[in-house]
């Protein structure tokens, strides 16, 4: 018997049975297409947060109030939590490969113009906060170059803020009032959207000194530091957690992040979560194995006949026993094949239906669930492709 005659022979006793084969195969599919999907949702999830992060660039460095590596939460669980202060800014633009420094004060604030309001995340920051952060300015000019802390009546509308305060109507020379107080809007930012679902579009820009005044607070909340270039990352980080530590008697109370640092974490924290879902999708290929070996038992079974009219035909117990790993294994292959299938159409039908979710299937995903696949079906088959070699060919044909 040649190896074509024994796929035709597998193939024929699969489609003899197709309502038992199909149910077999469907375990396989579903654990395939679930593997696969949630492989695409992890890794399209980490592409989204590695795109969110690095359109700001990758020499940006954030430095924070509070040893998180030392108490976990800055300042909240125990420990002495040194504040950031306008000065710390001052002193970390002087250092070598340091480019621009923007100094962080953030406040929900009422943004109100024209009998209309709206409350709205107000950035206390320098003039160098929009090249730092990569955002352009639309309309007029973005904040006044001046002295850290001094303060000025100024305000930057984003997009969307400008849009609902002020219609089509230009706002650049029209004062609005945040937090109670007048400013002036000298300009209005491009379009960025939303990062990690904080709208850019939809806050106002002041100087930092005066939002340290409307908003009652004399400590920042972060200080954003950008390189020269990625090559000076490192050593711009070393710089400053020296400078600071000096600043702060001597204590390192303060955590400097990088984008690097923040990309790897996410990345770690996203791809353990995937693989433990995956596995858990995985049960279902298990639960296949155990409908296809349970099929290809009762088989055995059912054909104890026809198994000992193949020996006594000449069929050695060897090709009798590859012959049921066959079928075994194309039912697996044909639920791979299926459920890979699925995933792709369930895959494309989410992304219609909801456009910004971010799905990518690595193509590695999809070989390690065919992989998988062809595994369960070799395992599952081995047991009663044993059996159905060791009939002995007298007694199974006294069977019939």
């Amino acid at each position: 018997m040649t190896t074509l005659d024994l796929l035709r022979f597998a193939l024929g006793a699969l489609a003899g049975h197709r309502l038992r084969s199909a149910l077999s195969a469907l375990g396989v599919a579903v654990g395939v297409a679930a593997v696969m999907l949630l492989t695409s949702l992890g890794e399209g999830t980490r592409r989204y947060i590695i795109g969110q992060f690095t359109q700001f660039g990758t020499n940006l460095v954030a430095v924070q109030p509070g040893n998180t590596k030392t108490f976990g939460f800055p300042g909240v669980f125990g420990g002495t939590t040194q504040p950031l202060t306008v000065e710390d800014a001052v002193a970390l633009e002087r250092l070598p490969g340091v480019e621009r420094v923007v100094p962080v004060v953030l406040g929900q604030g009422l943004v109100e113009h024209g009998g209309r309001g709206r409350s709205v995340v107000v950035y206390g920051v320098n003039h160098q906060a929009a090249a730092t952060f990569r955002i352009g300015v639309a309309q007029g000019s973005f904040l006044p170059e001046m002295e850290a802390r001094r303060r000025a009546s100024v305000a930057v509308l984003g997009p969307r803020l400008a849009r609902e305060l002020f219609g089509d109507a230009s706002p650049l020379g029209q004062r609005v009032r945040i937090g109670g107080l007048s400013f002036l809007v000298i300009g209005v930012m491009e379009p960025k959207g939303q990062v990690l679902g904080f709208d850019l579009d939809d806050l106002a820009w002041i100087p930092v000194a005066t939002a340290q005044n409307l908003f009652n607070q004399r400590n920042l909340l972060e200080i954003d530091v950008l390189a020269r270039d990625a090559d000076h990352v490192r050593e711009v980080v070393r710089v400053i957690r020296a400078t600071l530590a000096a600043r702060h008697r001597g204590e390192e109370d303060f955590t400097v992040v990088t984008q690097t640092e923040m990309v790897d974490t996410f990345g770690r924290v996203i791809s353990i979560i995937t693989a433990t879902v995956s596995a858990i999708a995985g049960i279902s290929l298990f639960v296949g194995a155990m409908g296809i070996l349970t099929v290809m038992w009762i088989a055995v079974h059912e054909r104890t006949a026809e198994i000992g009219l193949l020996r006594a035909l000449g069929v050695s117990a060897r090709l009798v026993g590859l012959l049921f790993l066959l079928e075994a294994t194309g039912l697996a292959t044909g639920g791979a094949l299926a459920g890979v299938i699925a995933g792709w159409v369930i895959g494309a039908l989410a992304r219609g239906l909801v456009p910004g979710l971010p799905l990518a299937t690595p193509p590695g995903a999809v070989v390690a669930a065919l992989g998988m696949s062809l595994v369960v079906g070799v395992v599952s088959g081995v047991v009663p492709a044993r059996r159905a070699a060791g009939l002995d060919p007298v007694d199974a044909l006294r069977a019939e």
